[in-house]
């Protein structure tokens, strides 16, 4: 269930009693593309275990912090680890971490992911900017009593992925992303469905982030990182191991392509 705004506002409260500035951009980092936040300059941290009520990451490669510092000439916030409902997570809880962001005051929010390659057009390292999803499955993560404080209980998702910013980012791919749940990868014949419905790139994650801040009126921006073609294309078998390689293998231009973007938002 959707819980009441003081929930989360005890979270946002502790945070920002630590928190060394206001923040005025988020940056959620996905799988493998932690090494980004490794290039915030004047740092402060905060541990999602020390944050009241929020959740705990378990994916091996998310690191579970808040990190405060400058980039590019602006304040940011990065979160450094996300959750996914693969891990036990109730879709409603995935609504925390862009909660706490709007209550913390960024006035636009980025969201990074690993995603597999649909569009036979797309290879991995490749960069897609996500104008639209598609979610078939599992619950909205605003399922539950509304909680009016943070938006109203029908709210448009039309410019969910906000177009301003998307044209700030267009030197790459533009495309749908398909949420699946995860954890197992798709199958060749769910990604050829996948492709048939309209879908370019195919991940486990940012679907609840995005629709949680259309709920809350907080621009954001999409990227998915293309770390390997989805099941079915190349005939080769899928694994984890993948997708790290080639996160690792496009951080630093990733990063530059990223700090790009930051300093003309």
């Amino acid at each position: 269930m959707n819980e009441p705004y003081e929930f989360y506002l005890k979270s946002a409260d502790y945070v920002r009693a630590r928190m060394p500035f206001q923040p005025e951009l988020a940056v959620i980092l996905g799988s493998s593309l932690g090494p980004f936040a490794a290039e915030v300059q004047n740092r402060t941290e905060i541990a999602y275990a020390d944050i009241p009520n929020f959740p705990r990451c378990t994916v091996a490669d998310h690191a579970g912090k808040l990190i405060f510092g400058e980039l590019a000439g602006k304040r940011l916030v990065c979160l450094s680890g996300r959750f996914h409902s693969y891990e036990g997570y109730d879709f409603e809880q995935l609504t925390q971490p862009v909660r706490l962001l709007k209550l913390l005051g960024v006035r636009a929010a980025i969201l990074t992911n690993a995603a597999g390659g649909v569009n036979l057009n797309y290879r991995p390292g490749d960069v897609m900017v996500i104008s639209d999803h598609i979610k078939l499955n599992g619950a909205s993560p605003l399922r539950g009593q509304n909680v009016e404080d943070f938006g109203e209980r029908f709210f448009d998702t039309t410019r969910m992925y906000t177009p301003e910013l998307r044209a700030l980012a267009l030197r790459v791919h533009e495309g749908v992303y398909f949420f699946m749940p995860g954890p197992q990868f798709e199958t060749p014949a769910e990604i050829r469905a996948i492709r048939i419905l309209g879908g370019d790139a195919v991940g486990m994650s940012t679907v609840t982030e995005a629709l949680t801040a259309a709920h809350c009126g907080l621009p954001i921006l999409g990227l998915s990182v293309i770390t390997n073609m989805a099941a079915g294309v190349t005939g080769a078998a899928l694994s984890g191991a993948e997708v790290n390689e080639t996160g690792a293998a496009i951080g630093a231009k990733f990063s530059a392509y990223l700090k790009s973007i930051l300093k003309e938002l």
